[in-house]
C-alpha cells in the first residue's frame, strides 16, 4: 500500500469548442506530470462549457475507447503515467435528452476504472441574477462511490455535491481517505462559500480534499471562480491556484492522515 502520493488539481477556463479544451487539459496534464504528479484531477466541464442542453450531443457511453472526450482522457493518461479522474463530463442516461454529469477515473493503461454520476443537481438562482437548473438537461445519480486510485481510497463527488455533509460522511464511513471534487463554482457562491465549504469537508471527515476548478468567463455570461486547492485532513490548504489556468500539486501523506485522526478521534466520538 502507496504511503504517500503526488496529486495535482487543474484549473481550466473551458468554452464551447471541445478540442481546444482537450488539448489545453493535455498542456497542464503533463506539466503536472513533470512535477512528479501521478495523480491528476481535471474539473466539472473539463471537455465542454456551454448551454446545459449542447450536452446531450457530446454524451458519451462509459468504457468507449473510441468516444472523443473518453480517447483524449486515455491519451493524457498513457502519455503522462498517471491516474486522471476526470470530472463533470456528459455520459449517456435512460433518457437521451438528460445525460448524466460524470466523473471518469482513468488508470494509466487508459481504461476507466471507476465512474460516478453527480447526485446533487445545480437548480439555483443566484445573487448576481443568474439562473440554473441543470435538472432541465441532466439525469441526477443515486450511487455513492469510493474507489482505489493508487493505493487510496477516494471518494468521487461533483461541485454542488460539496454543499451535501452527508455524502462526504457516508464516503468517510466507507473508508475514503481523500475527497475529489471537481467544480465550476460561480464566481457569486465562491467568493464567500468555496474555502469554508473545502475546509469544512476535510476537518469533520479528517480526509484530504482535491478540489480542481473551473476559472475565468465562459460563454453564456457565466464567470466561474476558480481557486482549485488541496486541503489536508486538518483542513489546512496546502496548495491553491492563483488567478488563470494552471494546477496546484501536493503530496497526499497517509502518516498525516493518522497522526490527525489518532490526535483528534472525533470520528469515533459520532453518536448519530
Amino acid at each position: 500500500m502507496s504511503e504517500t502520493l503526488i496529486a495535482a488539481v487543474i484549473q481550466l477556463n473551458s468554452q464551447e469548442i471541445v478540442e481546444r479544451n482537450l488539448s489545453r487539459a493535455r498542456e497542464l496534464a503533463g506539466a503536472a506530470a513533470a512535477r512528479g504528479a501521478k495523480l491528476l484531477v481535471l474539473p466539472e466541464n473539463f471537455a465542454f462549457m456551454g448551454p446545459e442542453s449542447d450536452k446531450r450531443r457530446l454524451a458519451e457511453t462509459i468504457g468507449d475507447a473510441a468516444a472523443p472526450i473518453q480517447r483524449a482522457l486515455a491519451d493524457i493518461a498513457r502519455s503522462t503515467e498517471t491516474v486522471v479522474i476526470a470530472g463533470g463530463m456528459p455520459t449517456k442516461a435512460a433518457d437521451p435528452a438528460r445525460p448524466y454529469n460524470t466523473t471518469l477515473v482513468v488508470d494509466a493503461d487508459g481504461a476507466v476504472s471507476a465512474s460516478y454520476h453527480k447526485l446533487h443537481l445545480f437548480d439555483v438562482d443566484v445573487d448576481d441574477g443568474a439562473s440554473y437548473r441543470e435538472s432541465r438537461a441532466t439525469t441526477a445519480g443515486d450511487e455513492v462511490v469510493v474507489t482505489n486510485v493508487l493505493g487510496f481510497a477516494v471518494g468521487l463527488s461533483i461541485c454542488y455535491d460539496l454543499r451535501f455533509p452527508e455524502l462526504y460522511r457516508r464516503m468517510a464511513a466507507e473508508g475514503a481517505e481523500c475527497f475529489v471534487v471537481p467544480s465550476a463554482f460561480t464566481l457569486t457562491t465562491g467568493r464567500d462559500h468555496w474555502h469554508p465549504l473545502l475546509r469544512a469537508r476535510a476537518i469533520e471527515s479528517q480526509c484530504y480534499v482535491l478540489a480542481a476548478a473551473q476559472w475565468g468567463r465562459h460563454p453564456g455570461e457565466r464567470v466561474t471562480f476558480g481557486h482549485a486547492l488541496i486541503a489536508d485532513p486538518w483542513g489546512t490548504v496546502v496548495a491553491e491556484c492563483p488567478d488563470g489556468e494552471g494546477f496546484a500539486l501536493a503530496e497526499l501523506d497517509r502518516s498525516r492522515l493518522s497522526r490527525v485522526r489518532r490526535a483528534l478521534p472525533c470520528r469515533d466520538h459520532r453518536r448519530f
